[in-house]
């Protein structure tokens, strides 16, 4: 007689264990590839001591801060978040004004971005995002009945927009705002916006971005040098040139870690806006390709989360999840395209990995959000109340 034996079942996660680990994955590899592409520079410079691993130690520190916040803003209820998001926006918008008032904001390259606070600087334009996230999908929860009409539901969110557009193109942060517009303008969509207005909408905002263009000198000659970069490359096209002889050099699997020859003065900013240069270099095409892979399993269980929400009748939630997933996705996406050479250069760090204290800690928080969102989900469809 052949005895059965009651094996126990393995408890439902409490939350989505994929989310999880991808994301903890892209820190892990971003903490590595910005220590790797940040040694020579750190060490040959003045200001950080010639120190190698001073970028290192800064990024762990960073990358603690922005974990610690993650854990605090997961107790927070989504609740909470549609009750603080319209001060959250307000916020975010007297930060964005406070760093263009002389004396106040820090510039750096002709930037006028940072807000110094002793030994860090704040960057209000990355926590723009989550609060522009936040605020886009409680506005388009309480315009839910209005959704179809110009004057009701697009006109007052595309007044904000101007508001937030104008002090980021003060500072000068071009790609801080194209994000920014694409998370806003992406959740109306969802959130039930006619498809002809949304298509009238793209037509409008490629004219204003063409005209941008065309009115800064300088965005002109990233254009030029972007459509052809060996025509100028000890000039206009130098960044992209030698992003590209690093993705040449690194071939299929990689000259090895710590072996970038780019890194080594050639490429500027190799550990923020071009780290993923120095990886296609060190790690090759698989190291690239496993990073594209991570950021699409984060941005898939983002709308998967959202989707989940949707069918539990959270619309707010589920807009907040895709908003995200939309955010992370668009500047991943930008940040690949201009290392590759497929998008003009934009100052665009890749998300959860470059080195900056103000992006990390918004991308932290981004994802205990959505964790958040999807912990919530899976408490009601076990009937629980939060």
């Amino acid at each position: 007689m052949l005895r059965t034996f009651d094996t126990p079942r393995r408890l439902p996660s409490e939350i989505d264990l994929a989310l999880l680990w991808s994301t903890l994955i892209l820190l892990l590899i971003g903490m590595v590839m910005v220590y790797s592409a940040s040694m020579a520079t750190a060490e040959a410079a003045r200001g950080t001591g010639h120190q190698p691993a001073y970028y290192l130690v800064r990024h762990a520190i960073f990358l603690i801060i922005g974990l610690l916040a993650a854990a605090v803003a997961f107790q927070v209820p989504m609740a909470s978040w549609q009750q603080w998001s319209p001060w959250l926006f307000v916020g975010g918008c007297l930060l964005l004004a406070l760093v263009l008032i002389p004396g106040v904001g820090r510039e750096v390259n002709g930037a006028q971005r940072w807000l110094p606070l002793g030994i860090v600087n704040l960057q209000p334009s990355e926590l723009m995002k989550l609060c522009a996230v936040l605020y886009a999908a409680d506005y388009t929860v309480r315009k839910m009945p209005h959704m179809h009409d110009l004057k009701k539901a697009f006109l007052p969110m595309a007044c904000a927009m101007v508001t937030v557009g104008v002090l980021l193109l003060k500072e000068p942060d071009f790609g801080a705002f194209v994000v920014i517009i694409s998370v806003a303008f992406s959740i109306l969509f969802l959130g039930g916006m006619r498809a002809r207005l949304f298509v009238v909408l793209i037509v409008v905002l490629a004219a204003a971005f063409a005209a941008l263009i065309i009115l800064s000198p300088y965005r002109r000659d990233r254009i030029f040098g972007f459509m052809d970069p060996w025509a100028d490359a000890f000039g206009r096209g130098y960044q992209l040139s030698h992003a590209l002889i690093a993705f040449g050099r690194g071939e299929l699997f990689g000259v090895g870690l710590g072996a970038s020859v780019e890194k080594l003065f050639y490429l500027p900013e190799a550990h923020t806006d071009f780290l993923l240069a120095v990886i296609a270099e060190e790690l090759g095409f698989v190291g690239v390709l496993a990073i594209i892979v991570l950021f699409g399993l984060l941005v898939q269980r983002a709308f998967a989360i959202g989707r989940q929400a949707v069918a539990l009748e959270r619309l707010y939630s589920a807009l907040v999840a895709q908003g995200i997933g939309v955010w992370i996705g668009v500047q991943g996406f930008i940040n690949m395209g201009v290392n590759t050479g497929l998008l003009p250069t934009k100052g665009l760090t890749l998300p959860l990995m470059s080195f900056g204290g103000s992006g990390i800690l918004a991308n932290c928080v981004a994802v205990a959000v959505l964790l958040r969102i999807d912990w919530e989900n899976r408490q009601l469809m076990r009937g629980a109340k939060v």
